[in-house]
């Protein structure tokens, strides 16, 4: 029997061994990482809340410039992935707009995702502070870098190489690629669900759950619009007052937890 062959003429073998090459370069490594990550955490002895997650720290403490080169390396090269996905996404005639990561809709895209950031950050951080006070979550320390010039635009280019690189490959290239392999709708958004939630599991078990609830959210809205860009944008605002508030807030107020 002739293998069936999706309507952009790439074989299905092929097609699936390209997704499972793009999430072994990405977050499925990355899920992987948070899983040892976890595991070590809970095996450790004292409770997840006395243990800390730090995501924006120093590479060469000391050394600012250097430190600099570091982090401007690691965000460019995380974001490898997605130009791979556009190169893969350009072979079938469409490239990123096929996801709606394009500059069609500039204005929806900010307004849509300024809506989602401002609904979910709330509720988001309410369930953070709820689950590290039940012992369900590490502290998270969104950043720890020194107090030079350069801290506040890195932080701000990392919470926007997070957004594109989580909102492009596990919502709109993922469920493309689950839809051409058969998959149907509700196992696509468990599998990006679980996938978000699996490489936030370093967080513990309320990033888990807090994120891929998350997911769902942003598959659903991905349906409905198409688009990533709402996405992407939602994320980086979130992201980004979670480093930038952190920084400017830790210390300072009695809420905020930290280490």
């Amino acid at each position: 029997m002739a293998e069936s062959l999706p309507a952009e003429g790439v074989p299905v073998r092929t097609l699936r061994s390209e997704t499972l090459l793009v999430l072994a370069l990405s977050l499925g490594a990355s899920a992987v990482s948070a899983l040892i990550s976890f595991i070590g955490s809970v095996t450790r002895p004292g409770g997840l809340k006395d243990q800390a997650a730090t995501l924006n720290a120093s590479y060469a403490p000391g050394r600012p410039w250097l430190d600099l080169a570091w982090q401007l390396f690691g965000i460019a090269t995380a974001l490898v992935p997605v130009a791979l996905v556009a190169h893969l996404l350009l072979r079938e005639g469409a490239g990123l707009r096929a996801i709606g990561f394009d500059r069609g809709r500039p204005w929806s895209d900010l307004g849509r995702g300024t809506l989602i950031a401002a609904g979910i950050g709330s509720a988001g951080l309410a369930f953070y502070l709820v689950a590290r006070a039940a012992g369900a979550n590490l502290t998270v320390v969104p950043e720890s870098l020194p107090e030079v010039w350069w801290k506040f635009p890195v932080l701000i280019l990392s919470a926007v190489q997070n957004s594109v690189l989580e909102e492009v490959i596990v919502v709109g290239y993922l469920l493309r690629r689950l839809g051409q392999l058969g998959w149907t709708p509700m196992a696509a958004l468990v599998a990006s669900s679980v996938l978000r939630g699996s490489y936030h599991l370093y967080q513990g078990i309320g990033g888990f759950i807090g994120n891929m609830v998350m997911g769902v959210v942003f598959v659903l809205l991905y349906r409905r619009w198409g688009r990533v860009g709402p996405l992407v944008v939602a994320h980086a605002l979130l992201d980004i007052v979670a480093f930038v508030g952190y920084a400017l807030l830790a210390g300072r107020v009695g809420w905020l937890p930290t280490p």
